[in-house]
C-alpha cells in the first residue's frame, strides 16, 4: 500500500511539473480548428479559391478525425512521452508551411498534416493526464480540458482576426511555433514517464476505410450542386462508394480484435444518443463559427477583429454553459432534463438567426448568438459525460475517442454541406443581379470578401453583392435550423438512470 501511495505522489507530482506544457499542446490543436474562420475572407482574397473554402477547415479535422484512434495505441506500444513529442513536431511543421503557402491548394494539404498532429496532442495530453492523475483527480483536470476548449472557441476566431488585421493571416498559423516550442520544451524535458508498453493489434484498416468513408461524405456534401449537378455520375458513383465503404465499414469492425469504432457500443441507448447530439453540435459548431465571420464581413464592412470580437456573446455563453453545466450534472445526475434544457436553446437560437438580415441590429444579433451559445455550451459538455456514463469503466477511453469523433465528422460534414450550399446560392444571386459583364468579372474572385475588395467596387456592383452575401448567409441558416430542432427532439430519447458503473 505505501508503494501504490509513494508511487501515485510521484506521478500526481510529475503531471503537475508538465501540466503547463500538456495545455499548451492542447491548446494548439483545440485553437487551430477555429483561429482560421476570421482570417478566411483575407486568405481567399490572397490566394483565391472560393469554391475551395471550407476544405481549409475540412481538411485540418478530417485528417484530425482520421489520425486521433492510431494515436492511442501508437502510445501505448512507443511509448505515450515520444508518441506525444512526433505529434507536437509534425503540427508545428504543418504550420510553418500553412504560413508560407502560395495557393489555395498547398494551403489545404498543410492543413491537413496539422491536422494529422493535432489528432495526436488531443490524444496524447488526454493518455498521458488519465496516465499520471489519480481515479478522484481526473474529473478535475477534464474541467481543465472542457474550460480549455471553451477559451478556443473565444480566443481563436478573435486571435485570427487580430493578426491578420495587425499582420498578416500568415501568423494565424505563424503563432503556432513559439507556443509549440515551449510545450515541446517542457515534454521533453519535465516528462519522464512514459507509460508501460502495452501490446495491440492496431486496426489500420478499420481506421482508413472510416477515413475513407469520411472523405467521400464531405466530397458529396461539397461538390454536390456546386462543382456537379446532384445527379451528375460524380455524386452518384460517391454515393455508391460510400454505401460499400459503410457496409465495409461494418464487415471491418465486427471482425478486428481492437475495432477503431467497436460497434457493439452502439447497442446502449444513452451512448448512440450522445453521439447523434455530438454530431450535431459538432455540425452547428464549426460551420457557424466558420461563415458568420464572413458574412460579417461582406454584409456590414466590419473588419476580420471586429468580426471576432462580434463571436464573442456566442462563444461566452458557451464557456458559461460548459463551465457550469456538468456541476449541474454532478448534483442532480439528471442527464435527460440538462440534455432537453439545452436543445432547447440549440435549437431555438438557431430558429432565432433565420430572423436576421440586412437591417438587423448588432443587439438583436447579439442576443440570437447568446441563446445559441447556451445551449451549444450544455450540449458540448453534457454529451460527453453522458457517452462516458453508459459504459463500462472498461469502455471508457473508447466512449471519449468516439465522441471526439463524432463532433469532428460532425463538423467537417457540415462545413462542407454549408461551404456548399453558400457558394452555389452566391454564385446564383451574383447571377440574378448583375449585369452579365460584371457577374463574369467578379465570379473568379467571388470569394474576395474582405472589406478592402469590398470598397474598391463600383457601387450598384457592391450592393449586389453584398445582397447576394447576405441571402447566401440566410440559405444557411435554412439548412441549420432542422438539425437545430433535431437536436431538440433527440435529447428526448436520453434514458433517465443512474450511470453504469
Amino acid at each position: 500500500m505505501a508503494t501504490t501511495t509513494t508511487t501515485s505522489t510521484a506521478e500526481r507530482t510529475e503531471l503537475m511539473r508538465v501540466l503547463p506544457g500538456l495545455l499548451l499542446a492542447m491548446l494548439l490543436a483545440q485553437l487551430d480548428a477555429m483561429i482560421v474562420s476570421t482570417a478566411l475572407p483575407t486568405i481567399v482574397a490572397d490566394l483565391g479559391g472560393v469554391d475551395q473554402l471550407s476544405w481549409v477547415v475540412t481538411a485540418y479535422t478530417l485528417a484530425t478525425l482520421a489520425s486521433t484512434p492510431l494515436y492511442g495505441k501508437w502510445g501505448d506500444l512507443y511509448g505515450r512521452k515520444w508518441v506525444l513529442v512526433f505529434a507536437i513536431g509534425v503540427f508545428l511543421l504543418g504550420s510553418v508551411l500553412c504560413g508560407l503557402a502560395q495557393s489555395i491548394g498547398q494551403l489545404i494539404a498543410f492543413r491537413a498534416l496539422q491536422g494529422l498532429g493535432a489528432g495526436g496532442l488531443l490524444v496524447g495530453v488526454i493518455s498521458l493526464i488519465g496516465q499520471l492523475a489519480t481515479p478522484r483527480e481526473r474529473g478535475k483536470f477534464q474541467s481543465f480540458i472542457a474550460a480549455l476548449g471553451a477559451v478556443a472557441m473565444i480566443g481563436g476566431p478573435l486571435l485570427g482576426g487580430f493578426l491578420t488585421d495587425a499582420a498578416s493571416w500568415r501568423w494565424a498559423f505563424l503563432i503556432n511555433i513559439p507556443i509549440g516550442a515551449v510545450a515541446l520544451f517542457i515534454v521533453v524535458t519535465r516528462l519522464s514517464h512514459a507509460g508501460a508498453k502495452v501490446e495491440h493489434k492496431i486496426d489500420y484498416l478499420g481506421a482508413l476505410v472510416i477515413a475513407l468513408l469520411a472523405v467521400v461524405i464531405v466530397l458529396i456534401t461539397s461538390w454536390g450542386g456546386v462543382d456537379y449537378s446532384w445527379g451528375s455520375p460524380q455524386i452518384i458513383g460517391l454515393a455508391i462508394a460510400g454505401v460499400a465503404l459503410l457496409a465495409a465499414m461494418a464487415t471491418v469492425e465486427r471482425k478486428a480484435a481492437e475495432p477503431v469504432l467497436p460497434l457493439g457500443l452502439f447497442k446502449v441507448r444513452n451512448f448512440t444518443v450522445a453521439q447523434i447530439l455530438t454530431f450535431l453540435v459538432g455540425f452547428a459548431m464549426y460551420s457557424l463559427i466558420a461563415f458568420l465571420p464572413l458574412y460579417q464581413q461582406a454584409a456590414h464592412g466590419y473588419s476580420a477583429t471586429s468580426s471576432g470580437l462580434l463571436l464573442l456573446p456566442m462563444l461566452g455563453a458557451s464557456l458559461v454553459t460548459t463551465m457550469y453545466s456538468g456541476k449541474l450534472l454532478t448534483k442532480t445526475d439528471n442527464h435527460r432534463a440538462i440534455l432537453v434544457g439545452g436543445g432547447a436553446l440549440f435549437g431555438g437560437g438557431l430558429l432565432l438567426m433565420l430572423l436576421v438580415d440586412q437591417q438587423t441590429s448588432s443587439l438583436m444579433f447579439t442576443l440570437y448568438m447568446i441563446v445559441f451559445g447556451l445551449g451549444l455550451g450544455v450540449l458540448f459538455q453534457v454529451t460527453v459525460v453522458t457517452a462516458q456514463n453508459s459504459v463500462e469503466r472498461a469502455n471508457m477511453g473508447v466512449a471519449s475517442s468516439t465522441v471526439t469523433f463524432s463532433r469532428s465528422i460532425g463538423g467537417s460534414f457540415g462545413v462542407a454541406l454549408f461551404g456548399s450550399v453558400f457558394t452555389g446560392r452566391l454564385l446564383d444571386g451574383l447571377a440574378e443581379r448583375l449585369p452579365a459583364r460584371d457577374y463574369a468579372a467578379l465570379r473568379g474572385s467571388a470569394g474576395k470578401l474582405d472589406p478592402d475588395s469590398m470598397r474598391a467596387l463600383a457601387e450598384p456592383v457592391r450592393q449586389g453583392y453584398v445582397a447576394a452575401v447576405a441571402d447566401a448567409t440566410h440559405s444557411l441558416f435554412v439548412w441549420a435550423a432542422p438539425f437545430g430542432v433535431l437536436a431538440f427532439l433527440v435529447a428526448f430519447l436520453v434514458r433517465a438512470g443512474k450511470p453504469t458503473e
